[in-house]
């Protein structure tokens, strides 16, 4: 293995498809752009949104702005199809703003992956939802999602 690698690695297989969508969770939930932009290729490209990034440090800096508008991040990704090197997401993250309101963000992520596990493009459709702080459901501290929390199925997201 190479520091360019990321396994699981491709050809994937439903349960390292699964795996693969775990560690991009724990590696979100840290929070750390600089660690995040390490799973990606240095010409990666994405869509997010309505933003159009490539390569790592267009990926830090998006993450960087990103996590400084969105205070108290939580998410949780599921598996939705797979391929040889491709992975379909479904996600939901809350969060609040600088004036306290929180929400609740669905989407959808597609990825695909080279040959070292490192993901190559990144293409996200994100919603908001404006949400109390009484229906939140992601409470646990910072960090990764404790094991033995529901996943979205388990919450009915």
């Amino acid at each position: 293995m190479t520091d360019e690698q990321r396994p699981p690695l491709p050809p994937f297989t439903a349960q390292t498809a699964a795996e693969k969508v775990r560690k991009a969770e724990d590696g979100w939930n840290s929070r750390d752009p600089a660690r995040v932009a390490l799973a990606y290729t240095s010409d990666s490209q994405w869509r997010n949104r309505s933003e159009f990034l490539q390569g790592r440090p267009a990926i830090v800096e998006f993450l960087t702005r990103k996590w400084q508008a969105e205070s108290e991040y939580r998410l949780i990704k599921e598996l939705w199809a797979f391929t040889d090197t491709k992975i379909a997401v479904r996600f939901c993250y809350e969060w609040h703003d600088k004036t306290g309101q929180w929400f609740r963000s669905y989407g959808n992520e597609n990825w695909d992956f080279d040959e070292n596990g490192l993901m190559r493009s990144r293409h996200a459709s994100i919603n908001d939802i404006p949400i109390t702080p009484e229906t939140r459901k992601f409470h646990w501290p910072p960090g990764p999602r404790p094991a033995g929390h529901p996943g979205l199925s388990d919450l009915d997201l």
